[in-house]
């Protein structure tokens, strides 16, 4: 899907750091229960008809067996549903759609007035490599995020993929600008985050909920996102909740990371004939993907 990634823009504009010591009560908490793989095996459907015996003797006729059917929403708004572990059907609530309607036009209007003409003005000075190197930096910079939650997900080697791209890129690399763990040793690593890991020991989705400027969300991942941002270093640049700098640098990510995927909101937003449906639908599918791989 060509805009799964451009939809989130809004995902990486930071309000501040978070309290160190919450995050690392959660994560010792989730550490007690002993790390386990999840099952890879795909679901196998199979459908088979009635056979009928051929016999030379009129047999008494029967009415068709009414086929079974899908259970679906009540939901007026079309709540997302999705079939979870061992053919459960997980309903994704949407209880707060009039806020969440509100939301998605904020950011809607946040995206068209201010951070598209912004991004197309950075697009046009900064060059493309110029570009690329920054995103190289803050993709190595949020190495802990993936190391931590690799290893709470019961993946340690990709834990130890993720360090040692983080030592490769920060030492050979110059600091993360420049991505010499895959370039040069084609070592590549796991995307990983809280909120993943909290579907992982099986908390549940919760319902549907849209943040300003963060945009599509859960309970769960945005519990998620606060833990992910006490690990990320560009956290703690400043000791103030809010700080300039913090702000700066966060503002200067979402540009950077937009300006390569300019048009990727428009063609989901031109394609779908309620926009605010699909960009849920969309999300739901995406943390969903991310949980079970």
């Amino acid at each position: 899907m060509r805009y799964r990634e451009g939809m989130f823009y809004w995902k990486k504009v930071c309000l501040g750091g978070s309290t160190a010591g919450l995050i690392l009560l959660i994560c010792l908490f989730l550490a007690l229960p002993p790390l386990h793989a999840a099952s890879d095996s795909p679901d196998q459907n199979t459908a088979s008809g009635d056979n009928v015996p051929a016999t030379g003797k009129q047999t008494e006729e029967v009415g068709p067996t009414p086929p079974a059917t899908a259970e679906k929403p009540s939901d007026e708004y079309g709540n997302v549903t999705e079939e979870g572990v061992g053919g459960r059907e997980l309903r994704i609530a949407d209880p707060i759609e009039p806020w969440n309607r509100a939301m998605y036009h904020v950011n809607d209007k946040f995206y068209f007035w201010l951070l598209k003409p912004a991004t197309r003005g950075y697009k046009y000075v900064v060059p493309e490599n110029f570009r690329g190197l920054f995103s190289n930096f803050y993709q190595n910079i949020k190495a802990p995020v993936r190391i931590v939650n690799n290893f709470l997900q019961g993946k340690p080697g990709y834990a130890g993929l993720e360090l040692a791209r983080f030592l490769i890129n920060s030492i050979i690399g110059v600091g993360g600008l420049k991505d010499c763990a895959t370039e040069c040793f084609g070592i590549n690593g796991r995307d990983a985050d809280f909120g993943q890991t909290l579907g992982k020991y099986g908390v549940g989705f919760g319902f549907y909920i849209v943040w300003p400027l963060l945009g599509p969300s859960s309970p769960r991942d945005t519990v998620g996102w606060v833990a992910d941002r006490a690990l990320t270093p560009t956290t703690y640049v400043s000791s103030q909740w809010i700080s300039p700098e913090g702000v700066g640098l966060y503002a200067h990510e979402t540009v950077n990371y937009t300006s390569f995927h300019l048009g990727d909101y428009e063609a989901l937003k031109g394609a779908a004939i309620d926009p605010y449906i699909a960009m849920r639908d969309a999300y739901v599918q995406f943390r969903k993907t991310l949980i079970e791989r």
